[in-house]
């Protein structure tokens, strides 16, 4: 197994009081796309100055930064590739600007390159989904993209946030719509937070539908809502609790296992076998929030242990820099990870 963790790289930033402060213009030349660069109320502005520490004013078409010849630089990517992502037909949320500020953070360039905006368009990898197309909003999140496109079997494991199952759905999603394969199987072990489906009312659709909802958003935000049905319906996706897999031989199909870290041993290992040909099987969870007996070994940390030197399975580790939900999640699975540890 391939075990992909990324660390943030900190090369060419300054120390404190290693230089000196300067400023840069940035001239872009679509004023339509201009507006939607800068934002609402220049929010956008606001995102970037904040999170690279910089003083920036927009004038026109015009982008004034002052900062550190580092943060100025980084400045200049992050809207640079914005810019080119505008350009090429794509809208921008928050979160895409948080994202672009990560990745122009976590690349290998000096204070000069990152001034001077060498090296400063990112290949990031994407998904393109009949609604939407999804790029990485981190370097975990783009090694976690190119995993799933190269490998038959994929681990992603990481706190809530960071994207792991969001992004298995619409890889499959885009899959489907290719035809690549014939169907998605989409599944959870129906044990959370400490309840069981026998004390929940109603027939086994309604006891597991809750366990699946996650799954059903995910879905709906990369399909249209018409076409979810259909697929539904003709069991083209599939979504379905872990014992429903017993017995089966998955082909010509992405099958995505969530909360994986809620399953046993046993139902790990049955679910791992049921890949048939032309099919990849991706498995996502968190470690930290199993839900478990207490005393019984999670089958996502065993099957991380034990499958670690298999060649073509690959394990992408997500960690709390990673996160991009709101900004606070990220502080409070930090604060949380802290106690816990101490």
């Amino acid at each position: 197994m391939n075990n992909i963790k990324i660390q943030p790289s900190n090369s060419g930033r300054p120390q404190k009081g290693a230089s000196d402060l300067t400023h840069i213009v940035l001239v872009y030349d679509d004023n339509r796309l201009v507006r939607e660069l800068f934002g609402q109320f220049d929010e956008n502005i606001a995102l970037v100055e904040r999170e690279l520490h910089v003083d920036a004013v927009a004038r026109g078409n015009e982008l004034e930064v002052r900062g550190t010849p580092y943060a100025t630089g980084l400045a200049r990517i992050t809207f640079d590739n914005l810019y080119t992502r505008l350009q090429q037909g794509h809208e921008l949320v928050a979160g895409d600007v948080e994202g672009a500020v990560r990745m122009a953070m976590s690349m290998d360039v000096s204070s000069a390159d990152a001034q001077n905006g060498k090296k400063s368009k990112l290949a990031l990898a994407s998904i393109s989904t009949s609604k939407k197309t999804i790029h990485a909003r981190s370097p975990t999140q783009d090694a976690y993209i190119r995993a799933m496109e190269r490998s038959e079997l994929v681990f992603g494991c990481g706190p809530a946030g960071t994207g792991k199952t969001y992004l298995a759905v619409a890889y499959a999603a885009s899959l489907l719509d290719r035809g690549i394969i014939d169907r998605i199987i989409l599944s959870r072990p129906a044990v959370e937070a400490g309840e069981r489906l026998g004390f929940l009312p109603g027939d086994m659709k309604d006891k597991v539908d809750p366990y699946l909802r996650p799954l059903y958003d995910a879905l709906y935000d990369m399909v249209p809502g018409e076409k979810v049905e259909r697929a539904l319906d003709t069991g083209a996706i599939e979504i379905a609790p872990l014992a429903f897999m017993r017995g089966r031989t998955l082909a010509n199909a992405v099958v995505i296992l969530d909360e994986a870290q809620n399953t046993t041993s046993m139902q790990m290992k049955m679910f791992l076998t049921r890949l048939g040909e032309n099919s990849k099987m991706i498995v996502t969870g968190d470690p930290s929030q199993i839900d478990l007996p207490s005393g019984q070994k999670s089958g996502l940390v065993e099957a991380l242990d034990l499958l670690s030197d298999v060649s073509g399975i690959v394990s992408v580790r997500f960690t709390a820099a990673d996160i991009v939900r709101h900004r606070l999640v990220t502080k409070i699975v930090k604060a949380y990870d802290s106690q816990y540890a101490s």
